[in-house]
């Protein structure tokens, strides 16, 4: 991948993917965080590429103009924990943790974001990591590692050994939703492709997955509504 800058008010940042199964140049402006992605074929000419993402130069700023921006973390705000909203709350605590509707937190503005994510990054490792022994297990097979990130285009990925990739974000979506990701990469340990076979292991680990696949789609862009700063990093 290359990034090239596309000149204009505003310049525009423009990441540069081949692919081997694109057949024509198209542009992907993430609902997450406004990266634009230019796919093209894997022979195609880079200065090709940029004149199309220039004839698109006017429907790219305006998408961008309409992306929400993200919000910054703080006391009083909400953020939502395996499907509820909790109360972001100081207290004489020594780590973040869960009271009733509250997530209490030290009473230090300049950490809150750090400790925050730390506690969301710990529950998500400790749900998926069950979540994914249960379906390996299901059907036989074992994962290599789990791998946590903040990613913003996908919610988790599998290797071709047996690595696990998840979004830690999974966390504040309800536990069925994360339960359905799991499932998912899981299948992929058997399925590397998105082929009626792979659904139907999907099927058979979790039945009914359907209404938690849709959810993500609808609501998953909200929970990068939170910006966690610079202490959320990836492990």
């Amino acid at each position: 991948m290359s990034r090239h800058m596309l000149p204009g008010e505003p310049p525009v940042e423009i990441t540069l993917r081949r692919s081997a199964r694109a057949r024509r140049f198209s542009l992907r402006v993430s609902r997450l965080d406004g990266r634009v992605t230019l796919s093209m074929p894997a022979r195609a000419r880079e200065a090709e590429a940029l004149r199309f993402a220039a004839d698109k130069a006017g429907w790219l700023r305006a998408v961008l103009r309409d992306a929400a921006p993200r919000e910054g973390l703080a006391f009083g705000a909400t953020v939502p924990f395996e499907g509820r909203a909790l109360g972001v709350t100081a207290a004489s605590v020594r780590a973040v943790r869960v009271e009733g509707t509250a997530l209490l937190a030290p009473p230090d503005p300049a950490r809150l974001g750090a400790r925050v994510a730390a506690f969301l990054k710990f529950a998500a490792r400790q749900r998926l990591h069950a979540a994914c022994e249960a379906h390996a297990g299901a059907i036989g097979c074992r994962f290599s590692r789990i791998t946590l990130r903040d990613t913003r285009s996908r919610w988790g990925s599998c290797t071709a050994d047996g690595g696990l990739m998840f979004s830690w974000r999974l966390i504040m979506a309800p536990p069925e939703v994360l339960d359905y990701v799991a499932a998912h990469e899981v299948a992929h340990l058997v399925e590397m492709n998105h082929s009626p076979a792979f659904w139907a292991v999907v099927r058979g680990l979790m039945p009914g997955y359907e209404p938690h696949r849709r959810w993500l789609k609808r609501n998953g862009g909200a929970l990068h509504r939170l910006d966690f700063g610079t202490g959320a990093a990836d492990d």
